[in-house]
């Protein structure tokens, strides 16, 4: 195994990041692009024995983070999203080599969005207080004092987006990290240890295995030395993960599947609720937010399925290299293949493709929709994470809020109306950790994000990235029993 590979023209190394340095493995997997099947390159495979390793470089180096200044803690997070803005077009090409979405959006809104989450919580960090508060005469002071070394496992669907989402508040709040990346998109995690390196982190602070979370994930999430864990991905993963982290009763985020609705009502603007079915394919169907169930009042539902069909006939789809691409391959073969298989499987319970249906050359999936397909059905209830969409009607707002929640999910919705009193009523009753009303994927970093149901536990964002990666302290102190030093 080399120790470094070229990724489009830029040099990644592709050992782990533990304690401030490089370490190899004995075994490595391969890392293979969507965009056409191509080997990248051979990246060390973690062991438990790195796993290990890691957690105790978090361990080492936590009391001296943990101490250090706030404000200094503020000063390396700024340097580290500087690293990244210097870097921005050599991050943009290489994450899209590895998981194919689309470099335009990396370069102009992904990676300028990395640097964005190290700037916030730096910055929330300096604000981040609670006024004290009286009882009886009695000062109450709350402190947010870190908690530990924190494993953060994430996703391969946006991967250094999604790794930095945890990183940053982690990092701010004092503690110590270790980043398990995706096995398919381990890439950028390397770059970014370098620029953390470059930017002056500390050795130890920011630790990185690369591996199968089959072979390492239960080595991380049952250290006892691990105080906190987040996790974004899948259900059955979550349960094995909070199983592991039971025996420590390490605290948990998660944030897991969805099957979103969006609601179309006949007085919202049609066009406009068009536009953001439409924009339900973005990063070809892999987004947890994404709004796949699409539900339609059914006077309107005929005229929205014709001018859906017009704008989705616009989508190109192709090598998301290239400018003009919209859509990009899915991830993996094996990805693809499940797919194919929940939209033949729908199509065989009597479900229309109204648009796509099946694959097309390489890990391309046509976008899909689905009529015709009951609501207690495969399609309807379990995630695709792909680019298929169902619709279905309704003609009530009682019966579209009742099949909006009527799924084990609850993670986002979207709501199309242009009655003000309508969108009030319907947002109080919708089951979601978020709620978009005639639009989507508006997200600020200081609100609450997370789910309900099977899509998560917990909330992350603002100070409640802080409330879970701390452990709150409350101090009481009386106002009498003071001697006098002077």
């Amino acid at each position: 195994m080399t120790d470094k590979i070229t990724v489009a023209g830029v040099a990644v190394d592709t050992r782990h990041w533990i304690g401030g340095e490089r370490v190899a493995s004995a075994g490595t997997f391969t890392d293979v692009s969507p965009i056409d099947g191509g080997v990248i390159g051979e990246i060390a495979r973690g062991t438990a024995t790195e796993a290990a390793a890691a957690v105790a470089a978090a361990k080492a180096a936590f009391p001296a983070w943990a101490a250090t200044p706030r404000a200094e803690r503020a000063r390396l997070l700024h340097a580290v999203a500087d690293g990244v803005e210097k870097r921005i077009e050599e991050l943009a090409i290489v994450e899209t080599t590895d998981n194919g979405a689309l470099l335009r959006s990396h370069r102009r809104g992904v990676m300028p969005r990395v640097a964005h989450n190290f700037r916030f919580f730096a910055d929330w960090l300096l604000s981040l207080e609670h006024e004290d508060f009286d009882t009886r005469g009695h000062t109450n002071h709350v402190d947010w004092d870190p908690a530990g070394p924190s494993v953060l496992i994430t996703p391969w669907n946006a991967p250094l987006m999604l790794s930095t989402w945890k990183i940053a508040p982690a990092l701010a709040a004092g503690n110590t990290v270790v980043l398990k990346p995706a096995e398919w998109t381990p890439l950028t995690a390397s770059l970014l240890a370098d620029i953390a390196a470059e930017a002056g982190l500390p050795a130890g602070v920011l630790n990185i295995v690369q591996g199968y979370g089959s072979e390492i994930g239960d080595a991380l999430t049952s250290d006892p030395d691990v105080r906190r864990i987040s996790f974004t991905g899948s259900v059955p993963t979550a349960k094995r993960i909070s199983a592991s982290a039971a025996a420590n009763l390490t605290p948990l985020s998660l944030e897991l599947g969805g099957k979103s609705p969006l609601l179309v009502f006949a007085d919202a603007d049609l066009d406009l609720a068009v536009d953001l079915a439409v924009e339900q394919y973005d990063n070809a169907g892999q987004v947890c937010l994404a709004a796949t169930r699409i539900l339609v009042e059914e006077s309107i539902a005929e005229e929205f399925t014709r001018r859906f069909t017009e704008k989705a006939a616009g989508i190109v789809q192709g090598d998301p290299r290239d400018e003009a691409t919209d859509i990009g391959p899915n991830i993996h073969p094996r990805q693809l293949d499940k797919i194919d298989g929940f939209v033949r499987r729908a199509v065989e319970a009597g479900a229309r493709a109204v648009i796509g249906g099946h694959p097309k050359d390489g890990q391309y999936y046509a976008p899909t929709l689905l009529t015709d397909v009951a609501q207690d059905s495969e399609i309807v209830q379990e995630e695709v994470f792909g680019p298929v969409l169902t619709l279905q009607t309704f003609t009530t707002e009682d019966e579209a809020v009742r099949l909006a929640n009527d799924t084990r999910f609850g993670l986002a919705a979207t709501v199309a109306t242009g009655d003000k009193q309508r969108a009030g009523r319907v947002t109080a009753q919708l089951v979601a950790g978020t709620v978009w009303v005639n639009c989507f994927f508006v997200r600020d970093l200081q609100a609450p994000f997370g789910g309900s149901r099977h899509s998560g536990v917990g909330r992350e964002g603002g100070n409640w990235s802080f409330d879970f990666y701390c452990d709150l302290k409350n101090t009481v102190t009386a106002p009498k029993g003071w001697k006098d030093h002077g």
